[in-house]
């Protein structure tokens, strides 16, 4: 009997991937000009996202322009032992980690707080307005947008440091403190992207049924109970998806926003791998060290993404893949 039940699981197994094939060629040649849509977003990452992977090699070379990248000599993972032995890589690690936590902690929560709100008013001109003003920052480019924070911070020009003399206080310089500096990468980065990220939550929360939210009244609940049990385990599955994405950046912050607001007196906080990257790769022409560097960086990416999803698909939630 057992031996009959695992065999009919087997075949359910086999069978199963089969039907789906059949019915992506069937769904295929009903809908050609559908799927034909896709076929430039796959170019895309093929050109630009996996063809270029092609250049990790010269991780593993002494590579040298004049040689090009299979003329250059293999040097094994030379390049990994010097990263490894580097003064420079707690440095820059830390700094990476510890910029990105604090994002996590303190700007990930925000699109949630956001949506939330914003789901809540009633009405719609003014909703739209504040959505608006919310998304505006995200398209903005970082030069911009740095420039108007340490336009802002200026301890002599700037509006926050002329608020506090105002009170008493002695003007701070923001983005010469390390202190201060981090706060600020962190909360600029939750005004450039947190209205953006409220689109994907407000999304989510219109798939709620609504019925849900009249029993809720119904039965007494207020908004706090509303928002606890059927806003939030409404887009639980969103909110998974989303820090699995984010948990792939935990090794990287990027480059514009660091290297617009950085300046030498922060060096201490603000060098990261990317601006480490950038100064050892572009201006110092060490390819083949920082190509195994960005290896690296892609790796750890790669095993927390994968960790993270395992770890909320162990929770019965909805995962990558």
């Amino acid at each position: 009997m057992a031996a009959h039940s695992a065999t009919a699981s087997r075949g359910s197994a086999q069978t199963e991937p089969r039907a789906r094939r059949k019915s992506f060629w069937r769904d295929l040649k009903r809908r050609p000009f559908l799927y034909a849509l896709l076929f430039p977003v796959i170019a895309y990452f093929i050109i630009f996202k996996y063809f270029p992977m092609y250049g990790e090699i010269i991780a593993f070379k002494d590579f040298r322009l004049m040689d090009g990248i299979w003329g250059s000599k293999w040097v094994g993972m030379q390049h990994f032992e010097r990263l490894w032995h580097s003064s420079d890589l707690w440095k820059i690690v830390r700094n990476t980690l510890l910029l990105n936590l604090y994002s996590l902690c303190i700007g990930f929560p925000v699109p949630i707080a956001l949506a939330i709100v914003l789901n809540e008013v009633r009405l719609e001109w003014f909703k739209r307005v504040v959505q608006n003003l919310l998304y505006l920052p995200h398209f903005l480019s970082w030069i911009i947008l740095g420039t108007i924070v340490i336009g802002l911070l200026s301890p002599s020009t700037g509006f926050i440091n002329a608020v506090l003399k105002m009170f008493g206080v002695d003007p701070i310089y923001f983005m010469g403190s390390n202190f201060w500096w981090p706060i600020v990468y962190v909360l600029s980065g939750i005004w450039r992207d947190a209205g953006f990220g409220t689109i994907l939550y407000l999304a989510a929360m219109s798939s709620i049924d609504p019925h849900l939210y009249e029993a809720a009244r119904i039965d007494g609940g207020g908004k706090l109970r509303q928002i606890w049990h059927i806003t939030l385990p409404g887009i639980r599955s969103t909110i998974a998806l989303m820090l699995v994405l984010r948990m792939g950046h935990m090794f990287d912050v990027g480059f514009e926003q660091v290297w617009v607001l950085t300046n030498p007196l922060v060096t201490s906080v603000a060098d990261v791998m990317s601006t480490y990257i950038y100064r050892l790769g572009l201006i110092n022409l060490q390819y083949s060290y920082t190509t195994a560097i960005g290896l690296l960086q892609s790796l750890v990416g790669l095993i927390l993404v994968i960790t993270v999803n395992r770890i909320i698909r162990a929770m019965g939630e909805r995962a990558l893949w």
